[in-house]
């Protein structure tokens, strides 16, 4: 039977995949309208906006429950990666900050054209490095190169361990994820024909870059990385499902059926979160932290669990009424 320690990190990773599943979005629309471009271009950032606009706040809670249960039933693993992994926390945090303020600033700013491309240059940068850190953060955790204990030069304990290719690799790998997810989820909000097409263009382009990449990081992983990845139990059965979501979110897009095309890569996305996870399980940070010894003493964690059950209570439906009132809003006629 699953403990208090288990539970605990089932809902840090079911958390972590909602974050990723609309957060991430948010982001990679950020990443999309730097890179919009066509006789579409302005209508592609009007669309992003008005996705955005109404939820990008709300899709910010998930990080926060993420943290707390963290540094609350886990409080050896948040002390060392708030310690050894500061600097790309603090490159995390800034970005966030200006991301969402330049979102605003350009939203509601005088409607001067100047003011409107620097608000809005600055938010679509902040949301292209924010998941690359973000990224970078999660290889640096699972690649096993934070020290054990502080102590030693600047450089060596605070920027040589995060500051890897495999962990540069992962940071890539997770602003391509976020921007594939985010076009596949603007096919839906597109308000005309043409605009439509561009984001399906999109999709596919970051679908495909998206399994180049985890070829990378897997290439680029370390040994017992690597061998969870593709050796362990679970690997064969994930894979496979990870891959039929794939091709099956690809072939969707090809075929204009935008909304299967959204479920399947959600699912794609999902799957490789999940991975990651069994992959990583059961150290909180390899090699020498387990969630066992990182965990907070047995009553905190059954309060925690009690209160995140009663919160769940409050936060799912009110997010699943916004969701609701604020859900797709483009054309309705998936094969156009």
């Amino acid at each position: 039977m699953i403990d208090s320690v288990g539970l605990l990190a089932l809902v840090l990773v079911a958390t972590l995949t909602s974050y990723v599943l609309l957060g991430g979005a948010d982001y990679g629309g950020g990443l999309w309208d730097l890179l919009a471009s066509g006789t579409t271009a302005d209508r592609q950032r009007a669309t992003i906006a008005r996705a955005i606009g109404p939820v990008w706040e709300a899709n910010h809670v998930w990080l926060i429950v993420a943290i707390v249960v963290l540094f609350t039933g886990f409080p050896r693993a948040f002390a060392a990666v708030s310690t050894f992994l500061h600097v790309p926390l603090l490159l995390v945090l800034v970005g966030i900050v200006l991301r969402g303020s330049a979102f605003v600033f350009r939203a509601y700013g005088p409607a001067d054209p100047r003011y409107t491309r620097v608000w809005g240059r600055i938010f679509a940068v902040a949301s292209t490095a924010t998941p690359l850190f973000l990224g970078v953060i999660v290889g640096a955790v699972t690649e096993g190169r934070i020290p054990e204990h502080p102590g030693g030069p600047f450089v060596a304990v605070f920027i040589e361990p995060w500051l890897t290719p495999f962990s540069l690799s992962v940071g890539v790998f997770t602003l391509v994820l976020f921007g594939y997810l985010a076009a596949v989820y603007l096919t839906l909000e597109a308000s005309d024909v043409e605009e439509r097409r561009a984001f399906r263009r999109r999709a596919l382009i970051s679908g495909v870059l998206a399994g180049v990449m985890a070829a990378i990081v897997l290439l680029l992983a370390e040994p017992g990385v690597r061998h969870g990845l593709i050796a362990s139990a679970w690997a064969v059965p994930l894979h496979v499902a990870t891959a039929a979501c794939a091709v099956g979110a690809l072939v969707f897009l090809a075929r204009k059926q935008y909304g299967l095309a959204r479920v399947a890569a959600a699912a794609q996305v999902t799957l490789i979160l999940w991975g990651w996870a069994l992959t990583q399980y059961p150290y909180a940070l390899r090699p020498h932290l387990t969630l066992t010894a990182a965990a907070a003493p047995e009553n905190v964690r059954i309060l925690l669990l009690q209160v995140l059950g009663v919160g769940a209570v409050v936060l799912v439906p009110s997010l699943l009424f916004l969701f609701g009132m604020f859900g797709p809003r483009g054309g309705h006629d998936e094969r156009a």
